[in-house]
């Protein structure tokens, strides 16, 4: 045998392992997209001795375009059926259009029409990956659901509870009651890791979720799945929203009413007032929903370049500024807080924090001074950050550890 298969065997032979921690022969629903991650996290299952199940999601798709999204289209629920196939496991198709056009779409459309840019993967993966899913495998007597993400899901130590009353079946008052407690760890891959996207799981999903890619690298996945003989390598990766099949702003068009405005330079604007508004104004703007901050591109205007730095949903207005620098701030205002170990810590506390996918993780500090609203935080940064945006996720982390995170509400 050659070295590099001795590699691979011993690769194969951990990562079941790692899977293999959990009791054998319980049943697992895996949701294959029929791509490399997901095939691979389904083989390592298999290889684990669980009884695995396949399942294939089919999401909304654009009536306008009456054309599937490449995430689940007919050739991607092919290749999710051939995997399926040559590992010996059952394969279903579950159609979830209405809920996910309901609750993901409708949610998409209504913060672009209040001008925020939201992130639908992070309500995604909470409302359908790991919620309508889960139901589902839990309905059928399926003990966990397992994805192909890049993230690692941990078990900590019992956690005291003490009860004061006293229960049937109960030694007495104050018998100590014990808990798991699941945390989620960036993943190896730090170039793939996905738990920006994950920061509104519950402590109740996380006890029924699996992720057997959580130590390994993408190259080691390409490998596993070249040693199994799965039939999706060379597949491209999309990085774009899922349900879009053109631009964002070619889907705003058909389903938001917009109104064209005024475009006016940050010099010349005050939130309370407009300057002499008739003379400074400098251009026409398509509509806000449009136009993101930080945006370069698109704004059409001679003399620049100029960048998108606010939104005036109240008066329609979009005001840019030539400066870069404008478009770094410290603070910002979120909303929707949610901690994944179930419990808000003790503010202010010290964190890592980003404020978007890509970003590297910067220094902050999170407070609860100078906010009434009690599910809300104060982020200050470090360092100012640059095109803050209203509607995406800031996302805390302590070292490799996922705390939690929030929408951003005000900057």
């Amino acid at each position: 045998m050659s070295p590099r298969h001795r590699a691979l065997n011993a690769l194969s032979a951990r990562s079941a392992g790692q899977a293999g921690r959990f009791k054998k022969k319980k049943k697992v629903l895996v949701a294959m997209s029929g791509g490399v991650d997901s095939s691979v996290a389904t083989a390592i299952l298999k290889k684990a001795g669980f009884e695995v199940v396949g399942v294939f999601m089919r999401f909304w798709r654009d009536p306008v375009l009456q054309r599937w999204n490449r995430c689940c289209s007919p050739e991607a629920e092919k290749r999710a059926r051939r995997v399926a196939l040559l590992l010996g496991i059952p394969f279903y198709v579950l159609d979830f259009g209405k809920e996910f056009k309901k609750r993901i779409v409708n949610y998409f459309l209504k913060e672009h029409k209040k001008n925020f840019t939201p992130n639908p993967c992070v309500v995604c993966n909470k409302e359908i990956k790991f919620g309508l899913l889960l139901e589902k495998a839990l309905d059928i007597g399926a003990d966990y659901v397992a994805t192909g993400h890049y993230v690692k899901k941990q078990e900590t130590r019992f956690r005291p509870v003490f009860r004061s009353k006293t229960a049937e079946g109960d030694q007495g008052p104050g018998l100590q009651v014990k808990n798991k407690i699941y945390k989620l760890l960036r993943a190896k891959d730090k170039e793939k890791d996905q738990s920006y996207f994950l920061w509104q799981l519950s402590q109740k999903q996380l006890k029924k979720i699996l992720f057997p890619l959580e130590n390994l690298t993408k190259k080691e996945v390409i490998s596993l799945a070249r040693k199994f003989k799965l039939p999706v390598l060379n597949i491209p990766e999309s990085q774009e929203i899922c349900f879009i099949q053109t631009t964002v702003n070619d889907f705003l068009k058909r389903y938001l009413k917009q109104k064209p405005g005024p475009i006016v330079e940050q010099a010349h604007y005050r939130a309370s007032k407009i300057i002499d508004a008739k003379r400074k104004i400098i251009g026409q703007h398509q509509g806000l929903a449009f136009y993101t901050i930080g945006q370069r591109r698109g704004i059409r205007l001679p003399g620049g370049p100029y960048f998108v730095l606010d939104k005036d949903l109240k008066r329609n207005f979009l005001v840019v500024t030539k400066n870069e620098r404008d478009l770094y701030k410290k603070e910002l205002v979120a909303g929707n807080v949610h901690w994944i170990s179930g419990k808000k810590p003790k503010l202010p506390l010290r964190v890592k924090s980003k404020v978007r996918y890509r970003q590297e993780m910067m220094p902050a500090i999170i407070k609860d001074q100078r906010i009434k609203n009690k599910k809300q935080v104060l982020v200050e940064f470090k360092k100012p950050q640059r095109a803050i945006t209203l509607g995406q996720s800031v996302v805390f982390y302590r070292e490799k550890e996922l705390l939690g995170g929030g929408i951003i509400k005000k900057i």
